[in-house]
């Protein structure tokens, strides 16, 4: 990590969704790495009690900016205010987002626009926010996907839709950029210990609820943020984040009939 921890040194990072979970984390280990950080999410609160974690440890005060990614001009302020107390920006981490669960049957039109909005329109929104700073640090924009963008499962359909874009989306502006001396890296993480299970289909948090993923299968945020800081600091264009998240997507490339077969079996009607 000491090679990563050298690449974020005295650069400016905007970390959306910073609140809690991989932002949250994010923004602690840049900040312990010597970067200056925008924390930008809806819950003000949680915001104020991350800074001042930031500070008890003997780091920089981080600028705190309420901001909601599904509205105009939230992104283009922080932003600027960014800029305004920092001097540039040398990367935007586009990590905020949420999943709406349940099957088609069950949702309704509303759900996946709201899905969308938050998830594909929030990245978006972020990009051209920060793209013309960017631009003049030659820095990195970083879109946290998932290993939903490879691959799909019953009752996930609007997340794994919203996360099919973002990878579309990455694939395709990565060579626009690279000429501009921008980077973009893809980050498609597996289960990490993070909220987003937390949160229902309308958007709003809910701590008491439990986490449907066993344990054993979730990466601590920790880790998973080292290795997306890694990833991000050797200019990859995409990373995939824990083990499990690394067997599905080699499945999924070399013999997806696999995962197809495992997925109709699961769901099959039982016998009666």
């Amino acid at each position: 990590m000491e090679a990563a921890t050298g690449y974020y040194r005295r650069k400016v990072a905007l970390v959306t969704g910073a609140s809690s979970g991989i932002g949250a984390e994010l923004a602690w280990q840049l900040s312990r790495a010597g970067s200056n950080i925008t924390l930008a999410a809806r819950r003000r609160e949680l915001l104020d009690a991350l800074a001042q974690r930031i500070v008890a440890g003997g780091n920089p005060r981080p600028l705190v900016t309420e901001c909601d990614v599904t509205r105009d001009g939230d992104l283009e302020r922080a932003v600027t205010q960014t800029v305004c107390e920092f001097g540039k920006l040398d990367v935007i981490f586009a990590n905020a987002g949420f999943g709406v669960i349940g099957s088609v049957k069950q949702l309704s039109v509303e759900d996946y626009r709201r899905q969308f909005e938050t998830n594909v329109f929030g990245v978006l929104r972020s990009i051209y926010a920060a793209l013309p700073e960017i631009e003049k640090t030659r820095g990195n924009i970083v879109i946290i996907g998932s290993v939903a963008a490879w691959t799909a499962t019953p009752g996930t359909s609007p997340y794994s839709m919203s996360k099919f874009a973002l990878r579309a989306l990455a694939n395709s502006i990565m060579p626009e950029l690279r000429p501009l001396g921008v980077k973009v890296t893809l980050i498609s993480p597996g289960f990490v210990d993070s909220n987003i299970r937390r949160v229902a289909n309308d958007g709003n948090f809910h701590p008491a609820a439990k986490d449907s993923v066993p344990s054993w299968l979730v990466m601590s945020t920790e880790k998973a943020v080292r290795q997306i800081l890694r990833a991000v600091a050797r200019g990859k264009r995409e990373a995939i984040i824990t083990n499990h998240g690394k067997i599905i997507v080699a499945i999924e490339r070399f013999a997806p009939w696999l995962i197809r077969a495992a997925i109709m079996k699961m769901n099959a009607p039982s016998a009666k």
